[in-house]
């Protein structure tokens, strides 16, 4: 069972949005908030892409060994 390239870098980018989001707030600054929250949105799509991807080869995977 391995991660493939959408679920780490999602997840990296998740984690910079919260920060950067974190960081504006702290500061006041609506522009650095929004665009924290917008990358933090944006990784986390890009995660969920990865799972289910990484979900459909582990099924195609069992499936082949199933009837292979």
């Amino acid at each position: 069972m391995g991660i493939n390239k959408d679920q780490v870098e999602g997840r990296v980018k998740e984690a910079a949005g919260k920060v950067q989001e974190a960081t504006g707030k702290a500061v006041g600054s609506t522009t650095q908030q929004a665009k924290g929250m917008a990358n933090r949105v944006g990784g986390a799509a890009q995660a969920a892409y990865g799972d289910a991807k990484h979900d459909l080869k582990e099924t195609a995977k069992d499936s082949q060994h199933k009837h292979g």
